[in-house]
């Protein structure tokens, strides 16, 4: 009997350990590191569906046409100097309010040197950040002292700040009680201004390393760059356009009644993909290194953010100044997947980290930094 209940008494603890390390492992404080082990193994399968994204690929010809500016007029192209695609940078954010959504977070210091690689970079002639809130600390009131921003006022005596009122970006959605995320709002904000106004469309997670005036030249309405090495979408993170472009006026034609409420990327990365087969003399299409390489694959984000050992961080920032600023030859930005890589690397930089741990997302965004900042 003593043997019986010694034997009882161990199998409860043996139960019991288990189901305190699976209470332990659900609590808030564990919440990333259980996200970031399931995103790793989901990413890492054998079959799993970024191994087709992060496949190796040749640019093709037509692809290496638009990069350079070699693109052809068609035909049926009036005759006429045609004006190049404005040199204006356009950047969209605070469209929802941290102030009742804290996990909408505040400009930042990566949104800071997202506009910092527009104007040392791109060399844009001009750049918009289009806003609904970008007061920090966050107000209940939209457009309530921009300025309150210590990044924004790092920033305003080269950009110009565009308001967007609550109402205005309500009035996108398809229907009024539509449930759409912030980001699918400003999926078809960023198609209209660059319809309304033409030029250069970037997420606040992405970085230009050299001026786009060979792609501002192509006489297409619309440049994209495919996203992946299989080709499998034609992301809008990152776009060039004119005025009144027939692309986009399609595109936008797609949302009439879409119910987005449940999907993340059809609209933004796949939808552009299929009406670009559909009409190819409407689109400039660049290879996936021109914008969208490295991929948001699990092992492509490690490989832009690992450290790096003093031999490696010199032979790639030779590299990076080898390329004009970029970490390929063909290379023009890079988008950096928060969605990915936000909890495991990004939310982590500050100025200081930028300037001397050694990545190769540091070293590229390194020079974007002004002088008297992380000194």
């Amino acid at each position: 009997m003593h043997c019986d209940m010694g034997f009882l008494r161990r199998r409860r603890v043996y139960i019991f350990i288990p189901i305190v390390f699976a209470f332990i492992l659900l609590t808030p404080p564990f919440w990333p590191s259980v996200r970031q082990f399931g995103d790793h193994v989901r990413q890492t399968l054998p079959f799993a569906y970024q191994w087709k994204v992060q496949q190796d690929f040749v640019p093709t010809q037509g692809e290496l046409d638009c990069l350079y500016g070699r693109t052809s007029r068609l035909k049926t192209d009036s005759e006429g100097e045609l004006d190049p695609i404005p040199n204006h940078v356009h950047f969209i954010y605070g469209l929802s309010n941290p102030y009742n959504k804290p996990s909408a977070g505040t400009f930042d210091f990566l949104c800071y040197l997202a506009v910092r690689s527009a104007i040392v970079g791109m060399k844009a002639e001009k750049i918009s950040l289009h806003y609904t809130y970008l007061a920090d600390p966050p107000s209940p009131e939209p457009n309530a002292s921009p300025l309150s921003n210590p990044w924004i006022r790092r920033l305003k005596d080269d950009i110009e700040l565009v308001y967007h009122s609550p109402e205005e970006m309500a009035a996108l959605k398809s229907s009024p009680d539509a449930s759409w995320q912030a980001a699918h709002v400003s999926d078809i904000l960023r198609l209209n201004i660059l319809q309304e106004q033409g030029g250069i469309y970037m997420d606040m997670d992405a970085f230009g390393f050299r001026p786009f005036k060979d792609i501002l030249k192509s006489p297409r309405g619309i440049v994209l760059g495919h996203e992946g090495g299989n080709r499998g979408g034609l992301c809008n993170a990152i776009m060039a356009a004119r005025r009144n472009s027939s692309f986009i006026t399609r595109w936008l034609k797609e949302y009439d009644g879409a119910d987005l409420s449940k999907e993340w990327n059809y609209h933004s990365v796949v939808l552009p993909k299929e009406l670009e087969l559909q009409h190819p003399d409407e689109v400039c299409a660049l290879p996936p290194n021109a914008f969208f390489w490295p991929t948001w694959t699990w092992s492509h984000i490690e490989f832009m953010h690992e450290q790096l050992s003093s031999g490696e961080a010199r032979k790639w920032a030779a590299e990076i100044d080898r390329n004009g600023g970029s970490l390929y030859e063909d290379q023009l930005a890079y988008h950096a997947w928060s969605q990915m890589a936000w909890e495991r690397h990004l939310s982590k930089l500050t100025p200081e980290i930028v300037r001397m741990r050694d990545t190769r997302f540091n070293i590229l965004v390194r020079d974007f930094l002004q002088d008297d900042i992380g000194r």
